[in-house]
């Protein structure tokens, strides 16, 4: 009601309370593009509040929703610029989501401006394997990367910002640059930026023959515990990173090494 009269809503909310107003996102707004920006709080794991609280599927049910812009912050600053990025879109909704907790670190200087929509940004160049990362995963990914680099491994790293729209010219130069591609994301495996990556793959004309190996949240319910150990458990931390690229890049090397 409020978008329909002209005021700009931000509806800031848990990830897993947005589960229970899934149906107002569809039919309340996003069919009447209205532009109302979702500020999706506690994006992924939330530690000791346990299985009903982590919010690791809305990167996938919002990423379905016609006409949502989709994105994650890597950062307290991108998080600036994102929610000035959703005041400036009026063609529609959009989303922002980010994780619990307390930020980076990062300088808070200067304006907050829109990003270009669609728009990732490349952070590291590399020519073996690509980390396609999203909001929270972009820190360990950059930390996988020069730990890696200690072992051979010659890592790009890109801050994907958005899962819809996608950026398909970093796609693009992604896949066609490197041995392999590794999305990683705090969401379901299922449906989240991995997938999209493999859904823009499987629309190509001349599919690239390069492996795409998508990492997140396994497709299971997860318990309770401290948010560094829940990491670890789904293989979101960078040591997990670092051992899951190794073994994909040099698999003979690690069987004959154990």
């Amino acid at each position: 009601g409020l978008a329909c009269e002209g005021l700009r809503p931000v509806v800031a909310i848990y990830s897993t309370s947005l589960q229970r107003a899934y149906d107002q996102v569809i039919h309340d707004v996003a069919l009447q593009k209205l532009p109302v920006i979702f500020a999706i709080d506690r994006g992924g794991l939330v530690g000791e509040d346990g299985p009903t609280h982590h919010g690791t599927f809305d990167l996938s049910y919002m990423r379905i929703v016609p006409d949502l812009v989709l994105m994650a912050p890597k950062d307290e600053a991108e998080l600036r610029h994102m929610m000035a990025t959703a005041l400036a879109y009026e063609d529609g909704p959009s989303a922002l989501r980010y994780p619990r907790g307390a930020g980076v670190g990062v300088s808070l200087d200067g304006d907050a401006t829109p990003l270009k929509i669609g728009k990732a940004e490349v952070l590291r160049e590399g020519t073996d394997v690509a980390l396609l990362a999203v909001g929270s995963t972009v820190a360990p990914a950059l930390k996988a990367a020069d730990d890696l680099a200690a072992q051979g491994v010659n890592a790009s790293v890109v801050n994907m910002r958005f899962l819809k729209p996608l950026d398909t010219e970093v796609l693009d130069w992604a896949v066609r640059g490197h041995q392999r591609l590794v999305t990683i994301e705090e969401n379901s495996v299922i449906g989240g930026l991995g997938s999209a990556v493999l859904e823009w793959t499987a629309g190509l004309d001349e599919r690239p023959d390069t492996p795409i190996t998508p990492i997140g949240i396994p497709d299971r319910f997860v318990e309770h515990a401290s948010r560094d150990s829940l990491l670890k458990d789904v293989g979101l931390a960078s040591e997990s990173i670092v051992q899951r690229v190794v073994e994909l890049m040099n698999p003979r090397a690690l069987r004959a090494g154990s």
